[in-house]
């Protein structure tokens, strides 16, 4: 990957691993089981600066490229995505929507405690009758006392729960379709008040939070058990003025363009996934052996092995060629939808695989890719399912047939 690494990028790469090795492989394990969110590191990962990475140091951030945002998000998976998307989710949907629309107040009120991990965010889009078809939004806000009063709810809301600060969306003018959406920044305490105390982040008492938000009920998922998914509720709250994101009817486009920085995110994720399973498989059939050879030694192992490896460079292509036009300004939607549809399937292949090659181990909990292979499936989902992806992909491809006629 030299064409895309410098010196940085490879000490942030050993940053990382030599975090995740400490703090969350002793721990990983423990907190699926229980579907515990791991507040202390968390707070580790702040003070290490992972929730800030690409955010200009004016506002708290480490200012660095989005390469950079990218590899930590994609070592951290390497060893277990709960973490991975505590701070995809953070980063992506939670503080860029606010530093790339909002108005110079709103970046320098909610930026700064978001970057520097003094609270946690989210992006609230998805409802129950908005999916994949996010243009079917029906939460609703009305104008009233120089503000909007909103109702409606979110589902499938990472850091609902325990985060305070969300964007999300809300139909301001239902005439209007999909150019009749717009952003709005909510507020609200967490759900965890006992245990951001006792590891002193989490809360930012002055946020001024909005009455009638608030977290439903956790979800209880298959995988990514250790992140925090909640429907977010918006029930007669009023939110002033000064909290809309962007002009009005714009919400539908900008939050488009969110999701395009967010499909890079999940091929990021994707990838460490991959590849964590991968080292695992490799490291378990060197060691085990059967009918008196390393199951490594089997040829139709290495095959499988070999044309896993072959697909992880290839989705390590697609993920840091649209970072690099993420980086330089350049429209990165197809390559996003194109890195996210590749690298999430690989993921589950590849986790498949590695189950498939350690055998009755590699389904137990005793190794990492029983957990790896639940929480690859969401890969496939999140940020736009795979079939969305394709459609997005296939609008471009007559897109540009069209211009070159």
């Amino acid at each position: 990957m030299d064409p895309y690494f410098n010196d940085d990028h490879r000490a942030l790469i050993h940053r990382v691993r030599s975090f995740a090795e400490e703090a969350i492989v002793p721990v990983a394990r423990e907190l699926d089981h229980t579907s515990t969110f791991p507040w202390e590191n968390v707070r580790a990962m702040g003070e290490e600066g992972f929730l800030g990475v690409p955010i200009p140091k004016a506002y708290g951030g480490q200012e660095l490229d989005a390469l950079s945002y990218l590899l930590v998000v994609q070592e951290l998976a390497r060893y277990d995505a709960s973490h991975a998307i505590t701070v995809s989710a953070h980063t992506t949907l939670g503080t860029t929507p606010i530093l790339r629309f909002g108005t110079e107040a709103q970046r320098e009120r909610y930026v700064p405690p978001l970057a520097r991990g003094e609270v946690l965010g989210g992006f609230g889009l998805t409802e129950p009758d908005a999916g994949s078809d996010a243009s079917r939004s029906r939460t609703r806000a009305i104008r009233e006392n120089g503000g909007w009063r909103i109702n409606g709810s979110k589902i499938f809301i990472t850091h609902a729960g325990v985060g305070e600060i969300f964007t999300v969306t809300a139909v301001t003018d239902p005439e209007r379709g999909s150019k009749g959406i717009t952003n709005f920044i909510v507020t609200k305490p967490t759900t965890d008040p006992e245990r951001v105390r006792q590891v002193g982040m989490g809360t930012e008492a002055d946020l001024g939070y909005i009455d009638g938000v608030r977290a439903g009920k956790k979800e209880d998922k298959m995988g990514w058990r250790a992140s925090d998914t909640r429907e977010l509720l918006l029930e007669d709250a009023l939110v002033p003025d000064e909290n809309r994101v962007g002009e009005e009817g714009q919400g539908f486009i900008n939050f488009m363009k969110t999701l395009d920085s967010g499909r890079v995110g999940i091929a990021a994720l994707s990838l460490g996934i991959a590849g964590g399973a991968v080292d695992a498989a490799l490291e378990y059939t060197n060691r085990r052996k059967q009918f008196g050879r390393l199951i490594f030694d089997f040829q139709p192992v290495q095959f499988r092995l070999a044309d896993l490896a072959t697909e992880i460079q290839a989705a390590k292509h697609l993920t840091y060629h649209a970072a690099w036009l993420m980086e330089k300004g350049r429209p990165f939607s197809k390559e996003a939808a194109m890195a996210k549809l590749f690298a999430s399937e690989l993921c589950m292949k590849a986790t498949i695989e590695a189950v498939q090659v350690m055998g009755g181990a590699g389904y137990t909990d005793e190794y990492p890719v029983e957990r790896m292979m639940r929480d690859a499936k969401v890969c496939e989902i999140g940020e736009g399912t795979s079939e969305v992806q394709r459609m997005v992909i296939a609008r471009h491809l007559v897109k540009e047939m069209a211009e070159h006629m």
